[in-house]
């Protein structure tokens, strides 16, 4: 249990910073594309365009964001396979107080008490659930699960991905949501796919799941981009906490076999509610206001290394 906590939390620890030197480079790259062509390459539809976000994958920052990811990644899948789901998925989902604390120091953004204090019920949400976990399941499910998986992921990443491309400017919290919802899809995947243990690289090669992994991370990477573009990196990373928290705490606990302490249920209901709702309460509060504050992305970040 503690290796699993410390794994999750430092791939919590990955994530948040990677989100905000992600964030760095792409509004960097906006803003070069709006000096240069008069626009912040942008589509008719007021959403960045495929070359906008490309070439925001290519800055400095944001590639090292990018590594630190696929770093959180790893962590996080060796915590899906040690911690109940609701457990890992919701500490690792703790990057969203990372995320705030640098995001002053690298974007020059200044925290609301709203938002601090919506930080503080998700630290207590944590250690509420942490409290509360007992034993994880053993992620033997159907072989059917292993398709439905695979299905819905290609579902709501594809779906989802034209969705925000038609929104536009406007659709920083659904891609948020759902790349969110795409790096739920990873950790059941990581927690059910079958071939780790004993290691076997053609029975993991067979397993639906290993692609679903695939396809809800790089489509999910491609969304959480998008989203740090257009709109608040709080309000943004706080959606996706929202989507990799609460659909793979339901599906462990319902399917997995994920269970809390004895007599601790009510512990956990209300930890997970609580990290949801702070969670989503950031997301509310940080995004760009109608007080004439500038939205971040209009605005020339103010980069420093990382200590």
């Amino acid at each position: 249990m503690i290796i699993g906590l410390v794994t999750a939390v430092a791939a919590s620890a990955c994530y948040g910073t990677g989100s905000v030197l992600q964030a760095v480079g792409s509004r960097k790259s906006a803003l070069k594309e709006a000096t240069s062509t008069g626009d912040a390459g942008v589509t008719q539809h007021g959403g960045p365009s495929l070359s906008s976000t490309a070439k925001a994958a290519v800055t400095w920052e944001f590639m090292v964001g990018t590594v630190l990811d696929f770093l959180g990644f790893g962590l996080g899948a060796l915590a899906a396979r040690m911690l109940p789901l609701f457990l890992s998925q919701t500490v690792i989902s703790a990057n969203l107080i990372v995320t705030a604390l640098l995001s002053i120091k690298l974007l020059g953004i200044r925290l609301k008490r709203p938002e601090w204090a919506s930080i503080a019920v998700v630290c207590a949400a944590l250690v509420l659930l942490a409290t509360a976990a007992g034993h994880e399941g053993s992620g033997e499910t159907a072989r059917s699960t292993h398709w439905w998986l695979l299905i819905i992921s290609i579902v709501l990443m594809a779906g989802g991905t034209v969705a925000v491309r038609l929104m536009g400017s406007n659709a920083a919290i659904l891609a948020g949501l759902l790349s969110g919802l795409g790096f739920g899809a990873i950790g059941v995947g990581v927690r059910i796919l079958d071939g780790i243990d004993p290691f076997d690289i053609p029975t993991m090669l067979a397993d639906p799941a290993l692609y679903a992994i695939l396809i809800s991370g790089s489509i999910g990477m491609y969304l959480h981009t998008v989203a740090l573009q257009i709109g608040s990196v709080n309000g943004a990373t706080a959606a996706l906490v929202v989507g990799e928290t609460i659909l793979p705490g339901v599906i462990g606990v319902l399917l997995l076999g994920d269970a809390s302490r004895h007599g601790f249920a009510w512990v956990a209901v209300l930890g997970f509610v609580l990290a949801v709702a702070g969670a989503v309460a950031v997301a509310w509060f940080g995004e760009p206001d109608s007080h004439g504050a500038a939205p971040a992305a209009e605005k020339e970040p103010q980069v420093s290394p990382v200590s």
